[in-house]
């Protein structure tokens, strides 16, 4: 089974239980903080993924963690389930996958951006704007820079690609041009 096929599964069931029970954003966030605790601590890392350290000891640290943490009794169980099911390794793209399905389920629609350099709040703003009018849903817009680009845009939601850059522009043209 594929880690995104995993993903997708555990991020539906917890989205079904966080959304019932109203504990979305607190859930998320300490789900958050969790895939970055453990990505960013090698030793817990090593803990927790190692096969040759008994399940009893690994249980033993989550709890311990859990308890210092003070998380909610949600993210406790499902982080439980995760470390019981071995898939504790895989909470980064959990976490990807819960936020998507959340966004989903809200009528939010990611929209990533890439554009050679920052652009003004007022464009974000108008980009913003007709992003929406064009989904006819909420979007969230996030920014890469990316130093290949001339100028212009490219905007990806989805598998959905509007492309607004020089560079393909300039292909454009070409091709009309080839064509003649």
């Amino acid at each position: 089974m594929s880690l995104e096929t995993i993903a997708r599964r555990y991020g539906t069931a917890l989205a079904d239980v966080v959304i019932e029970q109203g504990e979305t954003q607190a859930v998320q966030k300490e789900l958050l903080e969790w895939g970055s605790m453990i990505a960013s601590n090698s030793l817990l890392r090593e803990a927790l993924n190692n096969p040759t350290v008994p399940y009893e000891q690994k249980r033993n640290l989550l709890r311990e963690l859990i308890t210092r943490s003070k998380v909610l009794p949600t993210t406790a169980s499902f982080l439980q389930v995760l470390l019981q099911n071995q898939r504790l390794s895989e909470i980064g793209e959990v976490n990807k996958r819960f936020a998507l399905i959340l966004d989903q389920r809200a009528g939010v629609v990611v929209a990533e951006v890439s554009t050679a350099r920052p652009i003004s709040p007022a464009s974000v703003q108008a980009l913003h704007g007709t992003l929406s009018r064009l989904t006819g849903k909420t979007v969230r817009l996030t920014f890469v820079t990316d130093q290949e680009l001339i100028g212009g845009m490219i905007v990806r939601i989805g598998s959905t690609v509007y492309d607004g850059s020089v560079r393909n522009q300039l292909s454009q043209v070409g091709r009309q041009l080839a064509g003649s």
